[in-house]
């Protein structure tokens, strides 16, 4: 007789405290969580287990496997993508019927389907954020040699950064991992992503949840953009005389503004050695969020992180300790401007933001009533107008989220695009 089994690089011996042999359609309200869910393939459950939220998906054994390999292969390369928990296989209901198999992964805290980012209307601004976070997504990936051919914004989450936003991978069913991919291969995972984000737009517009002025096709025509634009200030050849050496340090300093190290870089000159060649060979994301790390620990996205390291220049220089170290500024930063500042937000507000997006916020807020105001607003005084006037009308974006200020989920939207598995927030 088979038997249930768990593969998982994580152990817990909770998974098995879950009715794993009920199909997952039919899973009582009390074990699942109320978070919404874009549209998939296969049934979805979101649970709360030892103080944290699982996502389970019922599939086919082998894809799950496989899926589950490729989710960890993603996550050794630190690409934007669930966090894989392990596979239950050999499940059978009361009756002994065969179940299918179930991949377990973490649910991304904080994060939003997009059909979730706006529950009223999706404007062409915030349309265009998101294709900017799949379009270097998407870039990312191709640059580890995966090829995802399922791109699609249901196949990912997205989290705020700042003022654009970041997005995560989490359907890897049909994706795989080469040394390098082929033109050909990228051009496909592109194609199909317009094909399918147009459609998907189309989709929001015929449930007028689209602005008016969006223009789906245009969109879609920009990831191509987006797409191209990046890949190749991250990959392209530049050519140059042998005299204007600047120009090395001048590609590199323009990947960092984009957000991209460069871990390796390769010189060519011709015979005469009048003109060089330069083409990044190694590209790493993540340059503003690795000083930040660096310097104070914090662990965050990386635009937030450029906004961060902003705000601590500015509080180098308004101290005056512009010839201080480094280190020990951004320690005082963190102890005296940072953390007092998060923990002047009442408790039972703070997790509707991340930390360091709660800050971004704070900081945009100062400026806006300060330009009211007419004067240079306090920070304490910006947090009280703060909370007062925008926090506290905000949906809870770790909990249950894209319902609009004081919705719960029994009088939310209840269609195919939110799924609610119950109510207990």
């Amino acid at each position: 007789m088979e038997q249930l089994q768990i593969t998982s690089a994580t152990p817990n011996s909770a998974l098995l405290d879950l009715p794993w042999r009920q199909p997952l359609a039919e899973w009582p309200a009390d074990v699942l969580a109320a978070l919404p869910r874009g549209i998939s393939r296969h049934v979805v459950r979101f649970v709360r287990l030892d103080g944290r939220v699982l996502a389970i998906k019922e599939i086919s054994e082998s894809i799950a496997f496989r899926e589950y390999e490729m989710l960890r292969q993603l996550r050794k390369l630190d690409v934007p993508a669930v966090t894989p928990v392990g596979v239950v296989t050999g499940r059978r209901s009361d009756t002994g019927e065969p179940l299918e198999a179930a991949l377990v992964t973490e649910h991304l805290a904080f994060s939003l389907p997009y059909r979730s980012v706006f529950s009223q209307a999706l404007r062409d601004e915030t349309a265009n954020r998101l294709i900017d976070a799949l379009a270097v997504l998407l870039v990312r990936l191709h640059l580890t040699g995966f090829f995802w051919g399922d791109v699609s914004l249901s196949n990912t989450l997205f989290r705020r950064d700042a003022e654009q936003f970041a997005a995560y991978l989490v359907d890897a069913e049909t994706g795989a991992l080469h040394r390098e991919l082929t033109r050909g291969q990228r051009e496909y995972d592109l194609d199909l992503a317009r094909t399918n984000i147009i459609g998907e737009l189309m989709d929001l517009a015929a449930g007028e949840l689209l602005d008016e002025e969006v223009d789906e096709i245009a969109i879609g025509d920009s990831l191509v953009e987006r797409y191209t634009e990046l890949w190749q200030a991250l990959t392209g050849v530049e050519a140059f005389h042998a005299d204007e050496r600047w120009r090395v340090a001048a590609r590199i300093e323009r990947l960092n503004e984009l957000g991209f190290d460069v871990g390796e870089l390769s010189i060519t000159t011709d015979i005469g050695g009048t003109t060089v060649q330069i083409q990044p060979q190694v590209v790493d994301a993540g340059h503003h969020s690795r000083r930040l790390l660096k310097l104070t620990g914090l662990d965050v996205q990386d635009n937030q992180a450029r906004r961060l390291l902003n705000d601590l220049d500015s509080y180098q220089a308004a101290t005056e300790r512009q010839d201080d170290d480094e280190q020990l500024v951004a320690h005082d930063w963190l102890q005296n401007v940072f953390r007092p500042t998060i923990r002047a937000v009442p408790r039972e507000l703070r997790r509707k933001l991340e930390p360091a997006q709660l800050y971004h916020e704070i900081l945009d807020h100062r400026w806006y009533i300060s330009e009211q105001a007419q004067r240079d607003v306090p920070m304490p005084e910006t947090v009280a107008s703060y909370v007062e006037n925008v926090l506290q009308h905000r949906p809870d974006e770790k909990a249950i989220l894209g319902l609009a200020p004081g919705e719960t989920p029994e009088d939310g939207p209840e269609s195919d695009y939110f799924h609610y598995a119950s109510s207990d927030g």
